[in-house]
């Protein structure tokens, strides 16, 4: 679910830093940068674990801050595939079910990895599983707040990086647009896990 992942980056430390130790300034100023972040084909950035190699400072022209290059590990949630996690239901729509892990939100079950059969009840807003036995179908309901366990089948991590305007015809009406179906950097398609016990 954890990974370490070695990172490079030049970091800028303000003169007002220049009485603190280095690594304390470099330290304070990446998890500024990176922490609760999404790096693109990376995943979620949560803290610094440790600063590998320091090389020079440099401070250029017309900038009295220092420059520095930085080679470090960064503790990243990036969940490999058919990890089991476990979470909470956090919403229902008829795009499926949404899951939150408490720091990530953005954990997706569509309605086809659901268990079979399933109906989504347009009155409560939750998907129900009609489980059949031999007395009959029963409705178990995923109300939201219950815990669920899920196995990770894929992953999708969109570019939100800015961009230009497409055209010079462009109207600000199709700005808006853009600006309204925002997508997060980073989702996780899931499908519920049954484990079966057996004696």
């Amino acid at each position: 679910m954890f990974v370490l992942v070695e990172m490079t980056d030049t970091v800028r430390i303000p003169p007002w830093q220049f009485e603190r130790k280095l690594n304390e300034s470099i330290a304070e100023e990446l998890n500024k940068k990176l922490a609760n972040k999404v790096v693109y084909n990376v995943g979620l950035c949560i803290c610094l674990y440790d600063i590998t190699k320091l090389e020079d400072s440099y401070i250029f022209p017309g900038d009295g801050a220092s420059h520095t290059k930085v080679h470090f590990r960064y503790v990243v949630f990036h969940p490999f595939l058919d990890e089991i996690l476990i979470g909470q239901i956090k919403s229902c729509s008829q795009d499926g079910v949404h899951v939150s892990i408490g720091f990530f939100d953005d954990i997706v079950i569509p309605p086809e990895s659901l268990q079979q059969p399933a109906k989504f009840d347009e009155a409560e807003q939750v998907w129900v599983w009609e489980y059949e036995t031999e007395e009959g179908a029963h409705d178990l309901y995923m109300d939201i707040g219950e815990e669920i366990r899920f196995r990770v089948v894929d992953e999708t991590f969109v570019d939100t990086s800015p961009t230009g305007p497409s055209s010079a015809e462009a109207s600000t009406s199709s700005a808006t647009e853009e600006v309204q179906k925002k997508e997060a950097p980073y989702t996780l398609v899931v499908t519920i896990c049954i484990i079966h016990t057996a004696l």
